[in-house]
């Protein structure tokens, strides 16, 4: 299972049409505020975050989710690709880094067993 954390519908969509073809099942919301809310509830092996969202941002949500759950996997999927904003990733505890203008790498990642 994924757990898909996105502010915006048809981004959502977007992921799980590019996902779709590899038998993953997903739970989605629409911010970091419930991320780990629904982390904790479904225990998703993957976790696809954005990073700005209106309240709790993607990378404190990652910082949450990981302070509880170590092992949880999050991948930052994002429209903001800087070296900062990667960086401000990584030290959350993200495992990785798309940008949202080429989905295609997460079928590529998942596919490879990356993800």
């Amino acid at each position: 299972m994924m757990l898909i954390v996105d502010d915006n519908t048809q981004m959502r969509q977007a992921i799980k049409d590019v996902l779709h073809n590899i038998g993953a099942e997903f739970c989605e919301c629409p911010d970091g505020a419930r991320a780990l809310e629904m982390y904790r509830r479904f225990r998703p092996q993957w976790v696809l975050m954005d990073i700005k969202m209106p309240g709790i941002d993607g990378i404190k949500a990652t910082r949450m989710i990981k302070q509880s759950f170590p092992e949880a996997r999050i991948v930052i999927v994002t429209n903001y690709d800087d070296l900062m904003i990667r960086k401000d990733a990584q030290d959350a505890g993200a495992v990785g880094f798309v940008t949202k203008d080429d989905l295609s790498v997460l079928r590529t990642l998942v596919s490879n067993g990356v993800l």
